[in-house]
């Protein structure tokens, strides 16, 4: 036996923490997986991923690589668990983020209060000085009151210091200086300027993004020192790279800095992981479902490549306008439907199934921890779906008088039988998840026959199939670590940073150099920062991309710069590739001017990424992994019997038919008649529809 190499990836969810670990052998090249999962444990969620590594048994001193995804940002963000901030900006510009946009959600509610803004008026701070659009200087940066204005937020408990002053995109300068006086000022304090984050204009939305970063910046801070001293202590070796919501990792000194980088860092490797395994099964185009605990995410992934954007926002809903963030982050559409989303039932009578959680406490009645209300788990459960005697992998033992009293009780204000309830709860939930998975595919002009469905997360392979004939997608795939796919997909992330700039330059004669110029910039500052981290030129590759619009419009579409530098020869490709992702989103194009905004440039380098190798496929018959046969209700097709596989023991190669179910310790496939199962070289479940 050779050397053993472990690469490690955890994932912090809102209910269970995650872990995947590859051993490989350097002589034989034989590999294992270990999965495991933990509790989560706020507030100290390093607790949970050290936990994690001791149930599934892998000593930190033996690990090469380690990357790790959390949810510690956005809990600190929505639960209004950060610091108190205090927000320095241009004279003039104190109300930017209170006045926000006008755009409000709820247009016809005359008593619609906008969402309040992270910084109350009296911390929030002017000084003179001004920056044009391009970036000259228009009057003289007047630091001689920040003295007074640092003594003021001392006074006030301040923690950290966000900066954003007007057009700091086009020149950093005045931005720059301000910080520099505060680390003179007051060296203690956590501080971070607009301009660190982000390059782009729009001023409301980048000094929310300061601000914001402001909030959680020594919250994150705290957590990733206390999660590298712990994994050190137990003897990790190598500095653990943090996942960041641009589907790449980057190191824990630079995410310490602007941890808002990391605000969907779950999701986003799930979605990368999907792109991943989708060039390794040859289906470049796919429509990835993350079904969890608590919510369900979708994002559509178009040869090859995930679609990151930076209008982001949290809290968004029909009755708030939420809060943008401005950092690039996976285009996702996200529901408050998953496996612990409650069932209830309105005031005119009609059923609905989320956006409420029972979450892990009490967690779904069938949990047996106190809850009382139906849940999307319950319905699986009470159906059949979900087998009774092998519940969570036999880790809980379902309470299956509690699951239904909760659901007779639904059916009984509802007026129907408890099946009936439980059936309406799974299709319910199902409609929900579709037009989720429509408003990244049809509504955005691409054909779902088009698409394979990767499904994954604890409740994605049992709504996959439903969801999948409704949408008539070319077949459902099921990963082999479904369970636990978001920390697979960390394994397979570079180092990733992203480069947004903003910069008009109309596309007539002489555009090609100027924009040429921008990403020149852009890639010798992306090259020097990785320089800082011992990362050479050599291993950074770039893919650019442009942001373009008709002239005077007001948004923008993103298109892919290939083929080496930008010069006025291939202007009119450019064009042309503009106007053909333009008529695709918006189904139709114009006889106008083109002119582009700005540049999105991705830097990458890989630091460890997993290499998966295929096992022969072998025999197809599936009887040896055969567990017995009970009644399923598929609650569209009625009640099956349908035959019981344990997922561990099917092997590459092997087929059968539906109905079916497979279950495995970490998720349950349901599998619909009509359907046909295989079993692929990556131990991945494809599903053949035809319907």
């Amino acid at each position: 036996m050779g050397k053993i190499s472990r690469r490690v990836a955890t994932d912090v969810g809102g209910t269970f923490t995650d872990l995947v670990c590859f051993e490989t052998d350097s002589e034989t090249g034989e590999s294992r997986v270990i999965t495991a999962k933990s509790d989560t444990t706020p507030p100290d969620f390093e607790n949970g991923v050290l936990n994690v590594l001791a149930k599934g048994g892998v000593d930190p001193s033996g690990i090469d690589y380690f990357a790790h995804g959390t949810t510690v940002v956005i809990n600190a963000l929505t639960e209004r668990k950060g610091v108190k901030v205090g927000l320095i900006t241009t004279e003039g510009f104190r109300d930017t983020i209170e006045i926000a946009r006008g755009n409000r959600p709820d247009f016809f509610n005359l008593h619609y209060e906008k969402p309040a803004p992270f910084v109350p008026r009296y911390l929030r701070r002017e000084v003179p000085g001004r920056m044009t659009y391009t970036g000259e200087e228009r009057q003289l940066l007047d630091l001689s009151g920040l003295a007074e204005v640092i003594a003021d937020f001392k006074a006030d408990g301040v923690e950290a210091i966000a900066v954003s002053l007007l057009h700091s995109y086009a020149n950093t300068d005045h931005e720059e200086r301000v910080l520099a006086e505060i680390g003179k000022l007051w060296p203690e304090v956590s501080a971070v300027a607009s301009h660190q984050i982000t390059r782009e204009w729009r001023e409301y939305e980048r000094s929310n993004t300061a601000v914001l970063s402001a909030y959680v910046q020594p919250v994150a801070a705290r957590y990733l020192a206390k999660l590298d001293n712990g994994l050190k202590t137990q003897g990790l070796k190598n500095n653990p790279y943090i996942m960041q919501s641009n589907c790449g990792v980057d190191s824990l000194p630079a995410t310490s800095k602007t941890p808002i980088t990391m605000v969907e860092s779950g999701p986003a490797s799930g979605f990368w992981g999907a792109a991943e395994l989708g060039r390794l099964i040859g289906e470049d185009n796919v429509l990835a479902l993350d079904i969890g605990g608590t919510t369900a995410k979708c994002s559509l992934i178009e040869n090859g490549e995930v679609r990151i954007m930076t209008d982001y926002w949290i809290e968004r809903s029909r009755k708030s306008a939420g809060y943008p963030i401005m950092v690039p982050v996976v285009d996702l559409v996200e529901i408050g439907n998953g496996g612990g989303s409650i069932a209830w039932v309105d005031d005119f009578g009609k059923l609905h199934v989320g956006p409420q959680s029972a979450g892990a406490l009490p967690g779904p009645a069938a949990y047996g921890k106190g809850g009382t209300e139906a849940t999307t788990t319950d319905a699986n459960l009470w159906l059949g779906r979900i087998n009774r005697d092998y519940f969570c992998g036999g880790s809980v033992e379902a309470d299956m008088g509690a699951t239904e009293t909760a659901l007779a009780a639904l059916g009984e204000k509802l007026g129907v039988s408890t099946d009936e309830a439980a059936e309406g709860i799974v299709r319910i939930a199902n409609n929900n998840m579709v037009n989720a998975l429509k408003l990244v595919s049809l509504n955005r002009g691409f054909d779902t026959r088009d698409f394979t469905l990767l499904a994954f997360g604890g409740g994605g392979a049992m709504h996959a199939v439903a969801l999948g004939q409704e949408l008539q997608v070319k077949k459902v795939v099921i990963p082999a670590a479904a369970a636990v796919f978001s920390a697979w997909g960390m394994m397979m992330s570079d180092l990733r940073r992203d480069f947004f700039v903003t910069q008009l330059v109309d596309m007539a004669d002489g555009a090609g150099a100027a924009i040429e110029g921008v990403f020149a910039e852009a890639e010798a500052k992306a090259l020097a920062t990785f320089g800082e981290e011992g990362i050479g030129a050599d291993q950074v590759t770039f893919l650019r991309y442009g942001k373009f619009r008709y002239q005077n419009q007001e948004h923008t579409t993103e298109v892919l710069l290939e083929g080496g530098a930008v010069t006025d020869a291939v202007l009119d490709k450019i064009a042309g590739d503009f106007h053909e992702a333009y008529e695709r989103e918006y189904t139709y194009r114009l006889d106008a001017p083109v002119e582009m905004v700005g540049i999105h440039l991705v830097a990458k380098a890989e630091v460890g990424k997993l290499e998966m190798r295929p096992e022969p496929l072998g025999d197809a018959d599936a009887s040896p992994a055969l567990k017995g046969e009970r009644e399923v209700n598929y609650a569209l097709e009625g009640k099956h019997v349908a035959s019981i596989y344990d997922g561990d023991k099917l092997l590459p190669g092997m087929e059968f038919p539906g109905p079916a179910i497979i279950e495995s310790s970490g998720t349950t496939v349901v599998i619909h008649p009509k359907n046909t199962v295989s079993v692929d070289a990556y131990r991945n479940f494809h599903i053949a529809l035809n319907v």
